[in-house]
């Protein structure tokens, strides 16, 4: 009778429940999920995600914060629609991060894991988009998932971690446009061109390629409806803060550009130029852009597409002509992997190369991981400088600056907690008359920013500086008549102080040269107010 009255609707129902689980339907279609395309490419992406978390989380034994995303979590303290050397999504992504996840190495590079994933998804997806099926989708995804300058990208909190994936998804929505003829898609195109104007301005070299894509090419036919000038007028309006932004305070984006165009930027010939994008998505993988290049410009199937190819030509020109740094082309390989992949996939299905598929991926595999301590904080310090200088890298300089002995990638990650600690000592010796007035002005926003991050717990008062943003930012209510300066060298404080004394050097073993050998000065007896210096003092490069 016991075992009778178990028998109840609510047993009855569950046991229904598991035999239903067990129906091997289901199995299958579990099966089927795990050995489909989809679940190859996801599988690559959350390995991209998940090695940028582990690297993340074991670097902070040997590395530190990276200069710029000091500056970039310092403008997220100062939300504006604009800063003197970047769009303002950063700052906002920086404020976020530390709201949502706190001050960490691991959670202020979190987003930045994040468009890992989105890079190789979009890969696959493209690739899918464009005919290609499992193998060409695994292809292309791995080829981003192993890239070196996708893997630096995504390691560091900067505007480079997403401007790949804003152009890639404007991209992969000009495919889907084209293929299935939905010219209302212009409208999303529009919205996420405008989000990436505000990441990146560079957002209007992918922009304009489009558009004289288009214009050569049968695609022109969307000139004639109303969706793709919809589309241009909300990215227009997205951007629009920005650009007011910009005309209130007289333009210094284009001020600074025009500076590092012509001072700072190292000089790269266009066949080098042209040579270099080699290095930047891994020479194992550039027969795969170039054949996407090809599927585009010339192959039968990439008719349709043909816009995205001359997309390339017309940014690559663009960057030739403006003298751009090697990397800034770098958004717009996913695409050509894409294609790449795709055309390879249908060589070898029409000859039967089936043996070429690992053929093709066991390499790009191995070239990746030999690649990405050069990416990718994984080594101790001086194991990563003999790991760089075996391979040369030491010589790869994109800025007229001397380089020390490590590679500047990861130099810029040593030094600024010291920093921090050395200017404590020097406050924490002032009287505490002078504390309570003392104002810290560092030479640029690396210095300034680590201040700003770190200073809290030692009591320190945050930072001012004359560079880019930090110069708008001004120097507040500063008196100026007791200051400890971190950088600035002695010629260009004595017009403003009478009384400067040097009470420390600062110096770090693997910091950038331009890191080592700061001076630390005590400044009293103004002979301005630093509000009547502050113009004088302006640096924007």
């Amino acid at each position: 009778m016991g075992s009778i009255g178990l028998e109840g609707p609510q047993s009855v129902a569950t046991q229904e429940s598991a035999r239903a689980l067990e129906k091997p339907g289901l199995r299958s279609l579990t099966a089927s999920f795990l050995a489909s395309d989809a679940a190859i490419v996801l599988t690559l992406a959350a390995t991209a995600c998940l090695l940028h978390f582990l690297v993340n989380l074991s670097a902070a034994r040997w590395y530190g914060f990276f200069r710029d995303e000091l500056y970039y979590a310092a403008c997220g303290e100062h939300l504006a629609w604009g800063y003197v050397d970047q769009a303002p999504l950063i700052a906002v992504i920086a404020r976020l991060t530390r709201w949502l996840l706190g001050d960490s190495l691991f959670a202020l590079r979190f987003f930045p894991s994040l468009s890992a994933a989105a890079k190789v998804l979009l890969a696959g997806w493209m690739a899918r988009e464009l005919g290609g099926r499992r193998y060409a989708q695994a292809l292309a995804a791995t080829c981003v998932l192993i890239a070196p300058i996708y893997l630096t990208f995504d390691n560091l909190l900067t505007m480079n971690a997403f401007e790949p994936v804003f152009w890639m998804l404007c991209a992969a929505i000009g495919m889907r446009i084209v293929r299935q003829e939905r010219p209302r898609l212009w409208l999303l195109f529009g919205l996420v061109a405008g989000l990436g104007l505000l990441n990146k301005h560079s957002m209007l070299f992918f922009g304009s390629g489009v558009f004289v894509g288009l214009l050569v090419t049968p695609g022109r036919r969307f000139f004639r409806g109303k969706w793709i000038w919809l589309g241009g007028l909300l990215s227009f309006v997205i951007f629009l803060p920005n650009l007011v932004w910009e005309a209130r305070h007289a333009w210094p984006t284009l001020e600074i550009l025009q500076f590092v165009g012509k001072m700072k930027n190292v000089p790269v010939a266009p066949l080098s130029f042209i040579l270099e994008q080699t290095l930047l998505v891994h020479p194992l993988a550039t027969p795969v852009w170039v054949a996407g290049l090809y599927f585009f410009l010339r192959a039968k199937e990439g008719e349709p597409y043909r816009f995205l190819g001359w997309t390339y030509l017309v940014v690559l020109l663009e960057m030739l002509i403006l003298k751009g740094r090697i990397y800034y082309l770098a958004p717009i390989y996913p695409m050509l992997l894409a294609a790449g992949a795709v055309w390879i996939e249908q060589q070898i299905r029409a000859r039967g190369w089936n043996w070429m598929k690992p053929a093709l991926l066991a390499p790009l595999v191995v070239g990746g991981v030999l690649a990405a301590p050069l990416a990718l904080p994984l080594l101790p310090a001086e194991a990563t400088i003999q790991y760089s200088n075996f391979w040369d890298v030491e010589d790869v300089k994109v800025e007229n600056h001397e380089l020390g002995r490590m590679p500047q990638l990861f130099a810029d990650m040593f030094g600024w907690e010291n920093q921090v600690a050395t200017v404590a000592r020097v406050f924490h010796s002032l009287p505490a008359s002078e504390q309570a007035r003392c104002t810290i002005f560092a030479s640029n926003y690396g210095e300034a920013g680590t201040i700003d991050y770190f200073g809290a717990p030692y009591g320190l008062p945050k930072a001012i500086s004359a560079h880019n943003s930090y110069y708008l930012w001004g120097p507040g209510s500063s008196t100026g008549q007791v200051v400890i300066t971190l950088g600035l060298p002695r010629e260009d404080l004595e017009p403003v102080f009478a009384e400067i004394e040097q009470v420390a050097t600062i110096n770090h073993g693997y910091a950038m040269p331009d890191e080592n050998n700061l001076p630390v000065f005590i400044c009293r007896a103004p002979k301005m107010g630093l509000q009547q210096a502050w113009p004088k003092l302006k640096v924007y490069d």
